[in-house]
C-alpha cells in the first residue's frame, strides 16, 4: 500500500503521510520514509529531496499537532482522558513534567513511534512555550529525517531488518523516557505529600 502510494504520488505521498504522524494521526512515517529512501537509492526519487521534504512535513505536522493540544488538548482530555486512565491527577503531572523535560521529549520522541504521534499534542497541551517547541520541534525532525532517510538509502535493500532494529531502539527510548517520567512524577508526588505532612506538623 505505501509503495504504491510512494510509487504513484511520490515525494507527495511521502509528505503528506508524514504531515499526517506529525499531526496526530496513527500512521507509519518512519516506514514511509525508510521506503521513500530505498526509492531513491533505486534512482526512483532523489535522496536530498526525500529527506528535505520528510523534514519540513514533520516539522508542518508537528506545529498543527502543537496548536491542536493547545487549543483542545485540556477539553479532549477532560472529555475523554477518564477512558484512557487520564486523571487530573495525571494530567497536572503530566504538564508539570513536560514543563521541566519537554525539550527532550519533542526531540527524543521523533524517534520512537507512539511518541512521534503524540509529543506535539502534549506539548501544546502542556502549554510549552511555543519558541521552544519550534526549535526542539524543528531540531528533531531535522535529525530524524537525516538519520532515517541517510539509513533507507544505504540499507534500502535490508528494510524489514533494518525496521526490526529501528523499532527496538525506539522502544528502549520509550522505555528509558517513561522510566524517568515515573520517577520524575514519582519524586514530585512525594515531595507534595512531605510538604503538606509538614506544614500539617507544624501548624497544629
Amino acid at each position: 500500500m505505501i509503495q504504491q502510494l510512494i510509487s504513484h504520488y511520490g515525494l507527495f505521498a511521502i509528505g503528506g503521510l508524514i504531515f499526517f504522524e506529525s499531526l496526530g494521526l496513527p500512521l507509519p512515517g518512519e516506514t514511509v520514509l525508510l521506503i521513500g529512501a530505498a526509492a531513491a537509492a533505486q534512482h526512483v526519487l532523489p535522496i536530498g529531496a526525500v529527506i528535505v521534504v520528510a523534514a519540513l512535513s514533520a516539522v508542518a505536522g508537528g506545529m498543527f499537532g502543537y496548536g491542536v493540544g493547545r487549543r483542545y488538548g485540556l477539553a479532549l482530555i477532560a472529555r475523554y482522558g477518564a477512558r484512557l486512565g487520564v486523571t487530573a491527577a495525571r494530567l497536572e503531572s503530566a504538564q508539570a513534567m513536560m514543563q521541566r523535560h519537554g525539550p527532550k521529549a519533542v526531540f527524543l520522541g521523533r524517534f520512537v513511534a507512539l511518541l512521534r504521534v503524540m509529543a506535539s499534542f502534549l506539548a501544546g497541551a502542556g502549554n510549552m512555550p511555543y519558541g521552544q517547541f519550534l526549535r526542539y520541534n524543528a531540531l528533531g525532525a531535522i535529525s530524524w529525517a537525516a538519520l532515517i532517510g541517510g539509513l533507507g538509502f544505504l540499507f534500502g535493500g535490508q528494510l524489514p531488518l533494518l525496521e526490526l532494529w529501528l523499532g527496538r531502539v525506539g522502544w528502549a527510548t520509550a522505555g528509558a523516557v517513561a522510566l524517568a517520567a515515573l520517577i520524575a512524577v514519582g519524586w514530585a508526588g512525594w515531595r507534595r505529600r512531605a510538604g503538606a505532612a509538614h506544614d500539617h506538623l507544624f501548624t497544629r
